[in-house]
């Protein structure tokens, strides 16, 4: 089952220290304004950079960027490459600096 997650969700369990696999697909310039510890991977490059992932298959995998769309895509791309568990961030970077600023 592939839900995404709410900013809320993802904050607390940040705040709580889990270790999440949390991946931003938003360009470098944005990435450097504001980011959330994720791993930057561009959208336009993951394709060339999925290999980087292959041992978080099985693993859930969180993707976001600044309002939901091109994480959403990067979720359908990463399910297409056998990705078992990608949930992308709802409302992304700009949902979360609405609930919890910058």
């Amino acid at each position: 089952m592939n839900t995404d997650i709410s900013v809320i969700e993802l904050e607390k369990r940040l705040s709580a220290g889990e270790k999440v696999n949390l991946i931003d697909v938003r360009e470098v310039h944005e990435y450097e304004e504001f980011n959330l510890g994720g791993t930057l991977i561009p959208l336009g490059e993951l394709p060339n950079r999925v290999d980087e992932l292959e041992d978080l298959k099985s693993q859930e995998v969180i993707v976001h960027c600044r309002s939901g769309m091109r994480s959403n895509a990067a979720k359908q791309f990463l399910m297409q490459q056998g990705f078992e568990n990608v949930r992308n961030v709802l409302g992304g970077v700009i949902d979360w600096q609405a609930n919890f600023g910058s």
